[in-house]
């Protein structure tokens, strides 16, 4: 958990461009992104980290995009080691990465994903949850990572199970990464974030999880501008807001007739 000083909050957070937000981030750095397939993705980012070159990533996030788009392109260009992740379909390079052994693969629950990321941010080591009792999530078992043959070289290992009114839980630790990537509609120069509509998804759970956040925005407004009930993510989580003007999602099929 992060601690903050009052003059720090109140600084203007606005780097100039992506290239400059993302510069520091080394190679082997932990990076938790939001987003939910290609919706409320911080794509700007995501690009500008892949023009930096830094690899060896280890991600955190929902999914890693498709092919073509998102962190797919990071996991294209083989920048990728280590994935922790609810969902892998649509991208055939992450299933064939996980399984020539070029991936290490952490699959988690998608609901306890989401869970982990919340309680990183707020400073929660751990918790109990009954999602995955029952099955190789708690027992263990899941195959980790490939040996590039076909065969399992790591597995998953068991978690510890407790009773809380007669009911099993199984225990799951928080997550906190070296830095943040996320995508907001509105955002102002002392952090504020509001997501507007599907885009508030993993992106403030996301948002509190990162050592260094940053934040990519459709369009910056003045201070007090969002209502204060409609601060998804207060700025004291936000540390660089960089501008990018509306971005498409790329899942929307436009059909046409000639009637």
């Amino acid at each position: 958990m992060r601690t903050f000083g009052y003059g720090e909050f109140m600084m203007n957070k606005v780097v100039d461009s992506a290239a400059a937000a993302v510069a520091d981030i080394p190679d082997g750095a932990s990076l938790a992104v939001g987003g939910f397939g290609l919706v409320g993705i911080p794509d700007v980012l995501i690009r500008a980290l892949l023009r930096q070159g830094a690899g060896r990533l280890e991600i955190v996030s929902n999914n890693l995009g498709t092919d073509d788009r998102g962190l797919g392109l990071l996991l294209a260009a083989h920048r990728v080691r280590r994935a922790v992740s609810s969902y892998v379909g649509n991208n055939r390079e992450f299933a064939r990465q996980y399984l020539a052994g070029e991936l290490e693969v952490e699959l988690t629950p998608q609901g306890t994903l989401a869970e982990r990321l919340r309680a990183g941010g707020a400073g929660i080591p751990a918790f109990f949850t009954p999602a995955g009792v029952g099955t190789p999530v708690a027992d263990g078992g899941l195959p980790l990572r490939y040996d590039g043959a076909g065969r399992v070289a790591e597995t998953s290992a068991p978690k510890e199970h407790r009773e809380f009114g007669g009911r099993t839980y199984v225990l799951e630790h928080g997550i906190v990464t070296d830095f943040a990537f996320v995508h907001a509609h509105l955002g102002d120069r002392y952090g504020n974030l509001y997501f507007r509509g599907a885009a508030r998804n993993f992106n403030p759970d996301a948002a509190t999880a990162g050592r260094i956040t940053v934040a990519q925005v459709e369009h910056l407004v003045e201070p007090g501008a969002i209502p204060p009930e409609d601060v998804h993510t207060p700025g004291v989580y936000v540390d660089r807001v960089v501008v990018v003007g509306p971005r498409p999602t790329g899942i929307e099929n436009r059909t046409v007739s000639d009637v």
